[in-house]
């Protein structure tokens, strides 16, 4: 595909600085991008690569300073190269509807004759599959299960029986939903496994990473909220409510029973104890500990997560123990000292 920048620059609503009739051919990383290329500059810390990038032209922000280089400038740069990865890469292909011959599917399960169901996939009674849902290679629906129109299970996603997916969800290779919730009880020598009863809602829009696991509730629901976002390898015990819009990072796990409020974020390896809630719009630094609850718009960090300046400044002293343990105890061999005087009285 080849077209001009002035074209480029109308599908993402930019400004062209510089000459719009440049040839476009395909859109790079800033650092790999090549001459013909369209790249874009939305983080500081890749500043120094714009006058090394090769690209033709570059989408920075409104406010960014001119440069020799072609820009493009859009109020949100990261957005507009994503309109413009669109653009290039066109419609994606998807399988025409239809099952394959291998597929194991219940007499009395209702597949959406607009959908593609792959190899080696197994859908059991009672379950549902909308309009356009792809479910790609060993896929798994249990009894009475739920997947809405236009979602896409990829390969070897497991979704458990009464579990119920909206619309246009996304599950990347091996995320398991509708897990048992981890629930025992100890009796005597031996622990009790508690029935989980209950299932996993996920609302509409909603993309869930490869290898996630969402139990599911012991009773009631475990529910995802619309919009939602969970990156790869995150843990959700039973009977936690994600509210919507939230994004959930890498390695999070949520522990049984826990309310995450509307547009939270957590980063990285967050661990969450259970039975607290998280506000909205409330963010959790990476690698943080979360032992109680934080309110709405909060902004927390550590272990354990505490309001970000005050985690800062222990940081900041906790950088310093060695040097502070050496004054300490050259401190107390000087006090030693002057306590040491003949008959016990202090030296003057």
């Amino acid at each position: 595909m080849r077209v001009t920048l002035e074209t480029v620059a109308k599908a993402i609503d930019g400004e062209i600085i510089g000459d719009g009739s440049i040839e476009i051919t395909g859109v790079a990383g800033i650092r790999e991008a090549r001459e013909g290329e369209l790249t874009f500059l939305a983080n500081p810390r890749y500043e120094p690569y714009l006058e090394q990038t090769r690209a033709s032209a570059v989408i920075v922000a409104e406010n960014h300073r001119t440069t020799a280089k072609t820009l493009i400038r859009n109020s949100n740069p990261y957005l507009a190269f994503l309109k413009a990865v669109c653009l290039f890469r066109g419609e994606e292909r998807r399988p025409d509807p239809g099952t394959h011959p291998t597929a194991v599917i219940a007499a009395d399960a209702v597949v959406d004759p607009t959908a593609w169901i792959g190899p080696h996939v197994v859908i059991e009674p009672g379950a549902s599959i909308g309009a356009d849902v792809l479910i790609h290679a060993g896929g798994y629906v249990g009894a009475g299960a739920a997947v809405g129109a236009g979602s896409c299970l990829y390969p070897r996603v497991t979704v458990g029986e009464g579990c119920r997916l909206g619309e246009r969800v996304i599950v990347h290779s091996g995320a398991v939903i509708g897990s048992d919730g981890f629930g025992f009880v100890r009796d005597g020598d031996r622990y009790r496994k508690v029935p989980q009863i209950g299932n996993v809602l996920v609302e509409d829009d909603v993309e869930i990473g490869a290898n996630v696991t969402i139990d599911r509730a012991a009773m009631g629901s475990t529910r995802i909220g619309r919009g939602s976002k969970i990156d790869n390898l995150v843990q959700i015990g039973h009977n936690v409510h994600i509210g919507e819009h939230c994004i959930i990072v890498a390695q999070v796990g949520i522990s049984g029973s826990t309310k995450v409020g509307d547009n939270a974020m957590l980063a990285g390896q967050v661990g969450v104890v259970g039975h607290i809630e998280i506000g909205a719009g409330a963010q959790i630094g990476a690698k943080s500990g979360v032992s109680k609850s934080v309110k709405p718009g909060e902004k927390v960090f550590g272990y354990p997560a505490l309001p970000v300046a005050q985690a800062m400044r222990i940081e900041a002293v906790n950088r310093h123990l060695p040097e502070l343990a050496q004054s300490v105890r050259a401190l107390r061999r000087r006090i030693e000292e002057l306590e040491g005087g003949t008959n016990g009285s202090p030296q003057r």
